[in-house]
């Protein structure tokens, strides 16, 4: 199947970082000149040197979008973390004074499929009524407080060693599937969720992500900004 130029869009977008991997991504989307959204974890930003340094770098590319995916990435304690609507805002308050970002402020929630922009509203579809009532996460509140929230439509999957899971042309033949659907969140627009870890260079993270990029641009899929995605 061939994608048919601008009506079809890939936004690429990387969690967790900055990690292993960050530069590796870093180094493609600017030789490839490919707008991406990369949403960062505050304390991994604060971890060292080098970790604030690739935040800079990101901050300087110009097709990079840096977003805020929370400063504790919810220590990974999804349900307790959720519970406590006000200390999510003041985690992703924290994570933005880290990484130097003003509202509006394009943001992902860890762990959590769910979109707040001016023009559409979804909540994580995966969770149970039974999960969902003991978050009760109130996500209006916290885009009020300065942020456009996004999930993603598809991921490109990894191992708990941060290894990816699909080869490049099965993903491709994934995205393929899903655009001859066309079920998205937004009509011809795909968000792909992948994470900084799987580029390292013990995955040949690189190439990987080269690669993708490529056949991609093969199929003639358009390459979005994060900006652009609720226009």
């Amino acid at each position: 199947m061939r994608a048919h130029g601008a009506d079809r869009t890939i936004y690429l977008t990387f969690d967790d970082g900055p990690l292993n991997g960050t530069s590796n991504i870093l180094d493609v989307l600017e030789a490839e000149q490919i707008p991406a959204a990369m949403f960062m974890v505050g304390m991994h930003a604060q971890a060292n040197a080098a970790n604030r340094s690739l935040v800079q770098r990101a901050k300087q590319l110009p097709l990079v979008t840096l977003g805020n995916h929370s400063y504790s990435h919810a220590n990974n304690r999804y349900q307790h973390y959720y519970a406590d609507t006000e200390g999510v805002v003041a985690d992703m308050m924290r994570a933005n004074a880290v990484l130097g970002l003003k509202p509006v402020v394009h943001a992902r929630l860890p762990g959590r499929d769910v979109f707040r922009l001016p023009s559409m509203s979804k909540n994580d579809t995966s969770l149970g009524l039974a999960q969902e009532g003991r978050e009760e996460p109130d996500y209006e509140f916290v885009a009020a407080s300065g942020f456009y929230l996004y999930g993603w439509d598809h991921e490109w999957v990894h191992k708990d060693s941060g290894e990816p899971v699909q080869s490049v042309d099965h993903l491709v033949s994934e995205i393929d599937h899903l655009f001859g659907y066309g079920r998205f969140v937004k009509p011809r627009k795909l968000i792909l969720l992948m994470h900084d870890e799987m580029f390292q260079d013990s995955f040949d993270g690189k190439a990987k992500l080269t690669n993708l990029i490529t056949a991609l641009k093969l199929r003639h899929y358009t390459f979005g900004a994060i900006q652009s995605y609720d226009d």
